[in-house]
């Protein structure tokens, strides 16, 4: 059962046992269950405000954090569905400016499910409808929402042009390869130009599509699709890293796709004050994040990321060059350990490997001959030398998650 957190109110508790039973996604991806749901629900995915929709391998998280900071800079109410959640499942519910409560949070789930008898959804499914139930029914400003995995054919791709402001796609690389690059007629054979095709998915007819830059064939398929939806493509443009309040050159990038998000759209409008001011004060846990002082860091410099695949190993090895860093990584089976350790190589002083609570993990020999282990991120930070050096923990969102927790830095 996934962990969806723990609750006094039993009717709440009810709800979370039934989501934790749920498969996360199906075997098959498609929307012909999503569609139906929402038949049953009332459409509610046609009553939003104007929606930013952002798909992405890596990045798409943050550039959500950047347009929630640019739009409630601006003085909007903002609605806001991102995945997963680190701590609480609440967390996947941003409700004009702020999370949901538990007890609407039950009666939205019953809501839900009641609606979706018999049509076998997923977790993933039914979080997305309780979402778009939850914001059409409270007045807000605008909508942010996440794609889940993929594009094309993801639960949050229901939407439809009306209710879009505009769509994005953040930086690709492999991931989910099982959903993402299964065999297909009329899908591109090349693994990379496939999952641009997947995401650029979510294009539909007179919405701009921001992208930020892709390397040439990406950018082909992206721009394939777009035309074959009579999207207009817009390709966003780095923001000075020096300028932002997320850490790592990256984020230039992520921020350069939220500013170009809404400066493509007509719908909503924002200052370029709000702009600058959403630059400094967005916040998106557990992405580099430095972590504060607390009962786990007691005093040390120590650094949280959820990262799981080659690009995010990519980002740490280009954020930690030329320094070193102890490492504290948990990794779920099915991921690749040399994908986040070999762009790392020259920055490790120790490896100690950790177990993910309630999955199955990689074990220690997958790193590597001289990594450690411990049974928990507490003890291996403990039986880290103080020597000065920063820790990294990194490897899975749901080990940040824990992370987050034990350092009392839970998202709210």
């Amino acid at each position: 059962m996934r962990d969806m957190g723990r609750s006094d109110d039993p009717r709440v508790q009810a709800q979370l046992d039934r989501l934790g039973s749920l498969s996360i996604q199906r075997d098959t991806l498609g929307l012909d269950a999503i569609q139906e749901l929402m038949r049953q629900l009332g459409d509610p995915h046609k009553r939003l405000p104007p929606v930013f929709h952002v798909a992405g391998t890596n990045g798409k998280g943050s550039t959500c954090a950047f347009l929630r900071a640019m739009l409630e800079a601006e003085g909007y109410k903002v609605h806001v569905t991102t995945s997963p959640h680190l701590v609480r499942y609440n967390e996947r519910f941003r409700v004009a400016g702020k999370l949901i409560e538990d007890a609407r949070l039950a009666e939205l789930l019953e809501q839900v499910f009641d609606a979706a008898e018999g049509l076998d959804c997923s977790f993933f499914e039914i979080s997305i409808a309780a979402a778009f139930v939850e914001f059409a029914r409270v007045p807000a400003d605008a909508c942010v929402v996440e794609v889940g995995l993929g594009g094309r054919l993801d639960a949050t791709n229901v939407l439809e042009p009306d209710a879009l402001a505009a769509c994005g796609i953040a930086a690709l690389g492999i991931d989910h390869e099982k959903f993402l690059l299964a065999p297909e007629e009329g899908v591109p054979q090349e693994p990379m130009a496939q999952i641009a095709f997947e995401k650029a998915g979510i294009a539909k007819q007179g919405v701009p599509l921001v992208t930020i830059a892709q390397p040439e064939q990406e950018k082909q398929a992206i721009e394939a699709v777009a035309n074959a939806a009579g999207a207009p493509v817009f390709v966003a443009s780095r923001v000075d890293g020096r300028e932002l309040a997320l850490p790592g050159e990256h984020q230039g990038l992520n921020a350069g796709l939220a500013i170009a998000m809404l400066r493509s759209q007509s719908k909503i409008d924002v200052s370029d004050n709000a702009v600058a001011v959403g630059l400094r004060t967005a916040s998106w846990p557990a992405r580099l994040h430095r972590l504060a002082d607390g009962p786990l860091t007691q005093g040390r410099e120590v650094w949280l990321d959820g990262g799981h695949n080659a690009s995010a190993g990519a980002m740490l090895g280009a954020h930690f060059a030329g320094h070193k860093v102890h490492l504290v990584i948990g990794m779920i089976e099915g991921k690749d350990p040399a994908s986040l350790v070999a762009p790392l190589a020259a920055s490790l002083e120790t490896i100690t490997v950790v177990p993910v609570p309630g999955f199955p993990c990689h074990p220690p020999e997958s790193f590597g001959a001289t990594a450690a282990s411990a049974s928990d991120v507490s003890k291996a930070i403990d039986r880290l030398r103080d020597d000065g050096l920063p820790v990294l923990i990194a490897g899975s969102l749901y080990l940040a998650g824990e992370v987050l927790r034990l350092n009392d830095e839970i998202p709210d």
